[in-house]
C-alpha cells in the first residue's frame, strides 16, 4: 500500500503496518506501578517499548518503512541519519531483508548505539552534531550509494509504523483519557495522534519535551515552524526539529506539549529504574516526568505513556555526572 504524498496515512495504512511488521517486530507489554499510581493520583498504563526490537518503537517505522520498498529500491540498498535508535533499527531492518543500510551518525552519539548499528551491519558516517551537518553527509552518502533515503521521521511509512504501538495500547486499555509520547521529530508523536484519532478519538493527545529542547513546544504554541539548533540535552533521542510531514500532523491532531528540566529527567529516569525495575533512557523518561511535574493536570484520569525506549548508556548515566 503506498501512501499519497501530502496526504495524512488513513486508517488502513495503520492496519496495513501493523499486518505488515508483525512478525519482525515485539507487541510490547503494557505494564502498571502502584507506586507510579499512588504518586500521581491516577491510573497510568505504560506501552514499553523499551523491550522493543533494538530498544525502541523505531524498529516499527524502519520495518514498515523497508518492508513498502519495491524490490528495485530494496536492491540499492537503503540510508538515513539518526542519533541512534533509528539508526539501529534501519541497520536490523536491512539486515533482515539482506541489504546494505548506510548510517550517518553524530559524533556525539551514545557509544551503545553506535556499536549496535554496527552490530547489525550498519556502514557508519560519523558528522558534527547538527542538523545541517548530518543532512550534509547525508547527501554525500546517497551521491556515492545511491542508496534509498529513509528519513528518521518524516515518511508517512515511518509514522504509520510508529503508530501500531499506540493501535496495541488501545486494543488492550480502554477509557484512557490521555496518551502521552515523548517529541523529538515527531515521528512517533505523529504516528501516536493518528492512531488516537483513528482508534480511540475520545483520547487526548500530550506530548512532552525538554525545556533546553523545546523547538516543538514553540513551534505547536505559535504554529510557526522553528528549527532545532543544536539542544542541549540529555535525552539525545529528542534534539531533531519537527518535519515537513509531521508538524501539520502534530497541530491537527494534538493537544499540548509540556516541557520538562534536565533534573526531572534524570530524577524520572532513576526513580523508573528504581521502581518499576526496568531500563528506561532519558527520552523515555520525558513524559513520565511531564506527569509528575503536573500532577493536579492528570489526577484522577487514565493515562498512556509511551515509554520510547531502553538504549541507556550504562557507564554515562545521568545521575552519576558531575554537575
Amino acid at each position: 500500500m503506498s501512501i499519497q504524498p501530502g496526504k495524512f496515512p488513513e486508517k488502513a495504512d495503520i492496519e496495513a503496518a501493523s499486518l505488515r511488521i508483525a512478525e519482525y517486530v515485539h507487541r510490547t507489554p503494557v505494564m502498571t506501578s502502584a507506586f507510579f499510581n499512588s504518586l500521581t493520583k491516577a491510573e497510568i498504563f505504560f506501552k514499553c517499548e523499551n523491550f522493543q526490537k533494538v530498544g525502541a518503537f523505531k524498529s516499527r517505522g524502519a520495518c514498515n518503512a523497508v518492508l513498502s520498498l519495491s524490490q528495485q529500491e530494496l536492491s540499492l540498498g537503503v540510508c538515513t541519519h539518526s542519533s541512534g535508535n533509528h539508526a539501529q533499527a534501519l541497520a536490523r531492518a536491512a539486515k533482515l531483508l539482506k541489504i546494505k543500510a548506510h548510517i550517518v551518525m553524530p559524533s556525539n552519539s551514545s557509544r551503545v548505539k553506535v556499536d549496535a548499528v554496527k552490530g547489525y551491519g550498519g556502514i557508519v558516517y560519523f558528522c558534527e552534531p547538527t542538523l545541517e551537518a548530518r543532512e550534509t553527509k547525508l547527501a554525500e552518502v546517497m551521491q556515492s550509494t545511491n542508496a534509498i533515503e529513509i528519513h528518521p521521521y518524516n515518511n508517512y511509512h515511518i509514522i504509520s509504523g510508529q503508530a501500531t504501538a499506540a493501535k496495541e495500547l488501545f486494543e488492550e486499555v480502554s477509557g484512557l483519557d490521555f496518551i502521552m509520547a515523548p517529541v523529538g521529530g515527531g515521528g512517533l508523536l505523529s504516528g501516536t495522534a493518528l492512531a488516537t484519532h483513528y482508534f480511540s478519538p475520545t483520547t487526548k493527545v500530550i506530548a512532552a519535551e525538554p525545556e533546553t529542547a523545546d523547538d516543538a513546544f514553540r513551534s505547536f504554541k505559535d504554529k510557526v515552524f522553528y528549527p532545532s539548533e543544536n539542544p542541549q540535552t540529555m535525552a539525545d533521542g529528542l534534539r531533531t526539529s519537527l518535519g515537513s510531514l509531521t508538524f501539520p500532523i502534530i497541530l491537527q491532531h494534538v493537544t499540548e506539549i509540556l516541557t520538562v528540566s534536565e533534573a526531572s529527567i534524570s530524577e524520572t529516569m532513576r526513580l523508573c529504574w528504581e521502581r518499576m525495575k526496568i531500563i528506561i533512557e532519558p527520552s523515555s523518561a520525558v513524559p513520565l516526568a511531564a506527569v509528575l511535574h503536573n500532577l493536579p493536570h492528570f489526577a484522577g484520569k487514565r493515562v498512556g505513556i509511551i515509554l520510547s525506549g531502553g538504549n541507556a548508556e550504562l557507564d554515562n548515566l545521568p545521575w552519576n555526572q558531575k554537575p
